[in-house]
C-alpha cells in the first residue's frame, strides 16, 4: 500500500495531505524508466558473457573452434612426419648422392631458411589462436621451400647421373693394345733415352711394341680430333677427343681405320700399329691428356686387365730405359 505523506498547516492547526504534482510523477515514471533500461542491459550483457547461459550459435562456433584445434594438432603432426623424411631426403642427398657425383652439398642454413622482408602473417594477428595459426603456416611455408630446393636439387642430380655415365665411358680406361698381340712394352711414361739423339729425354707416353698391322684399339667413347701425319715426329697419328677434358694420342700408325669426325666407342679399332714417322721400329706410340697436359697412361688401364698384368706392366715401364721414338 501507497504511503500517505502529511505536512502541517499552521493556519488550520491540522495535518494536511501532501499532493504529488502531475510533473513531478512524469519525473519519477521516466527516472524508472532510463533506470529500467539500464539494468536490462547490463544484465543482458552478464547473460551473454556467462557459460551458464549459451545461446545454440554459440554451442555450434565453440564446436567449431575445437574441431579447428583438433585439425590444426593433426596437421602439425602430420608436418612432423613429413619434416623427418624430408630431413632423411636431405641427409642422403647430401651424404650419398652428391658424395658419389662429387657435388658440393646444399647447406642447412640454405634448404631451412625462413622468408624475410614483410610480415606474412599479419592478417593471422589479433585473434584468439593466432599464435597456433601463425606457428603452422609457418611450418608449411619453409616445408614446400625445403620441397622446392630438394626437387631442383634431385634434377640436379640427374643430370650428374646422365653425365657421370658419359664420364665413365669416355675415360680412357683399357690399353690400346691387346697383351696377346705384345711383343713387350718398350718404354713407359717419364724420362727415357732418346733413340736418336742418345740424350735423356722427357717421353710423354708408352710405347707398345708390336708387329706391323696389329690392331689399335679407342680406349674409350669419343670424336675423332684428327687422323694425319701432320704433326712433326708422330709420323701417321689419330687424336680423340673424349670430353670432360680428355684426350688420347695414337702414333707411328700404318694406316687408319677411321677419319676426322667419327664417332667412336671404346674398343672400336681406329688403326693398326706401324713405323712411320721419328721411329726405331714398329710400335704405338700412346699419350693420355687431362685437361691440356700429359699425364701417365699407366693409370688408366683398370678397364681391361688384372691385377698381376698391372703390376707386369707398371714393372716393365718404369725401367729406364731407350724409348722407340
Amino acid at each position: 500500500m501507497k504511503k500517505v505523506k502529511y505536512y502541517y498547516d499552521s493556519e488550520t492547526l491540522a495535518y494536511q495531505k501532501i499532493k504529488a504534482k502531475k510533473r513531478t510523477k512524469i519525473g519519477y515514471a521516466a527516472l524508472f524508466l532510463v533506470a529500467s533500461a539500464l539494468f536490462g542491459g547490463l544484465g543482458f550483457v552478464l547473460v551473454l558473457n556467462t557459460p551458464f547461459f549459451e545461446t545454440p550459435k554459440d554451442r555450434l562456433l565453440t564446436r567449431e573452434i575445437e574441431n579447428l584445434r583438433l585439425n590444426y594438432a593433426v596437421l602439425n603432426e602430420n608436418l612432423n612426419q613429413m619434416s623427418n623424411v624430408m630431413e632423411h631426403l636431405e641427409d642422403r642427398d647430401n651424404n650419398v648422392y652428391r658424395t658419389y657425383f662429387n657435388s658440393a652439398p646444399i647447406p642447412d642454413e640454405q634448404r631451412k631458411a625462413g622468408f624475410g622482408g614483410i610480415n606474412r602473417y599479419k592478417k593471422l594477428e589479433g585473434y584468439n589462436n593466432s599464435e597456433l595459426v601463425i606457428n603452422t603456416s609457418k611450418r608449411v611455408d619453409v616445408l614446400q621451400k625445403q620441397l622446392a630446393i630438394q626437387s631442383k636439387s634431385l634434377d640436379e642430380v640427374i643430370k650428374l647421373a646422365k653425365e657421370k655415365a658419359k664420364l665413365l665411358t669416355a675415360i680412357p680406361a683399357i690399353q690400346p693394345v691387346k697383351n696377346e698381340n705384345l711383343k713387350r712394352i718398350a718404354s713407359g711414361y717419364g724420362y727415357r733415352t732418346d733413340p736418336f739423339t742418345k740424350a735423356r729425354k722427357f717421353h710423354e707416353g708408352m710405347d707398345f711394341s708390336a708387329k706391323t698391322g696389329t690392331p689399335i684399339f679407342a680406349t674409350g667413347d669419343a670424336v675423332v680430333a684428327r687422323a694425319d701425319n701432320n704433326a712433326s715426329g708422330y709420323g701417321n697419328h689419330i687424336v680423340l677427343k673424349h670430353g670432360f677434358g680428355y684426350e688420347t694420342l695414337y702414333g707411328h700408325l700404318s694406316k687408319y681405320n677411321v677419319r676426322a669426325g667419327q664417332k667412336v666407342k671404346r674398343g672400336d679399332i681406329i688403326g693398326f700399329v706401324g713405323s712411320t714417322g721419328r721411329s726405331e721400329g714398329p710400335h704405338l706410340h700412346y699419350e693420355v691428356h687431362k685437361n691440356g697436359q700429359v699425364v701417365n697412361p699407366l693409370n688408366y688401364y683398370y678397364g681391361n686387365i688384372s691385377a698381376e698384368e698391372y703390376i707386369a706392366i707398371s714393372k716393365a715401364a718404369n725401367q729406364e730405359n731407350q724409348s722407340l721414338d
